[in-house]
């Protein structure tokens, strides 16, 4: 009989309202004034995470190409915070003009909603979205040391494991909770503020799982410092053919990161099939193409109206599956 706790450490959430009443009011570079004449200037491209990561290099990748179609410059202004909170609740404030447009994280609006109040949360009505990006899946990975090489055997160990995610309110602690969760195994959850620290805690056995996005683990993983358990993606990932879907596990834990493309509400729709057009063009170059390849982001390029149905049936579904299981992703719960 197992006689394992479940004990949840968990970091302190930051509150998103009080971040945003810091924010000041910006616009974009180089001014630009009504939309008769978009793009009358820079079009500002502001990211909600700071310089390097998977968000950052995705913004600049569909910059790089949106400015050879617009025929402009688009600069990639990086205003981190609140999981993405602070530039998108920025942005939506400024004038729909299509001067301004913001990198959308999808958990921002599925998942931060489940670790801070009400008024605190942003919903994606605040914005327009112009089209959806890519996916980011994340993999459960385990330590050599540890021994376990699939999920099977995580759920029949009796020995006690601890968990590492990637942080508070975000898609790594989800993931890892529900199908925890729905495996009844019990541990002790260890978030840390990144996908980093995550990684680096199972390699030297820390942790004996840790949950982080594919493009972090899979250097290790084929480097076969960790071993990959499940994939928590609707269908296998393209990069790791031989893992497993956690659905094909018979669990009902369908988590990724997706991207998109916002702008402020009341967008014209002439200037909207402009942007709409120079994204689509974007996505279709081989140097954008290269990228998503080279940092195995899965394609999933679709309209906005198809984002915002999606991205608030995830809302819902994630919403139904932490209270199904008793989960609460706030601190200290």
């Amino acid at each position: 009989m197992k006689t394992r706790t479940f004990r949840r450490t968990l970091l302190a959430v930051p509150a998103v309202a009080v971040a945003l009443s810091l924010t000041a009011c910006g616009g974009n570079i180089g001014g630009g004034s009504g939309d008769g004449d978009f793009p009358n200037g820079p079009v500002t491209f502001t990211v909600g995470a700071a310089p390097g990561g998977s968000t950052d290099l995705i913004a600049r990748a569909l910059a790089e190409g949106m400015a050879d179609d617009l025929g402009v410059a688009v600069p990639v202004v990086n205003k981190p915070g609140a999981n993405g909170g602070l530039a998108t609740k920025e942005v939506a404030e400024m004038p729909a003009d299509g001067q301004n447009l913001v990198m959308l994280n999808a958990s921002l609006f599925t998942i931060t909603p489940l670790a801070v109040s009400e008024d605190e949360a942003m919903s994606i009505d605040d914005v327009d979205v112009l089209a959806g990006l890519s996916q980011d899946d994340y993999v459960m990975i385990a330590s050599k040391k540890s021994g376990i090489n699939s999920f099977e055997d995580v759920v029949k160990s009796d020995k006690k494991l601890s968990f590492g995610t990637t942080g508070v309110g975000t898609g790594s602690q989800l993931a890892q909770e529900v199908i925890l969760a729905q495996a009844d195994v019990e541990g002790t959850t260890v978030p840390f503020d990144s996908g980093a620290p995550a990684l680096t805690a199972v390699m030297g056995d820390q942790v004996q799982i840790s949950t982080v996005q594919l493009g972090e683990g899979k250097p290790q993983i084929d480097a076969g410092t960790v071993t990959p358990l499940v994939v928590f993606s609707t269908e296998r990932n393209e990069f790791l053919p031989d893992v497993p879907t956690a659905t094909e596990l018979g669990y009902d834990v369908p988590v990724s990161q997706f991207r998109a493309v916002g702008v402020p509400k009341g967008l014209s729709e002439e200037t909207k099939t402009k942007l709409t057009d120079a994204i689509s063009a974007a996505t279709q170059t081989d140097t954008y193409k290269d990228f998503n390849k080279n940092n195995l982001l899965t394609t999933h390029e679709i309209s906005g109206e198809e984002v915002v149905a999606e991205w608030t049936e995830l809302a819902a579904k994630y919403k139904k599956l932490t209270e199904e299981e008793g989960i609460s992703l706030v601190s200290g719960q």
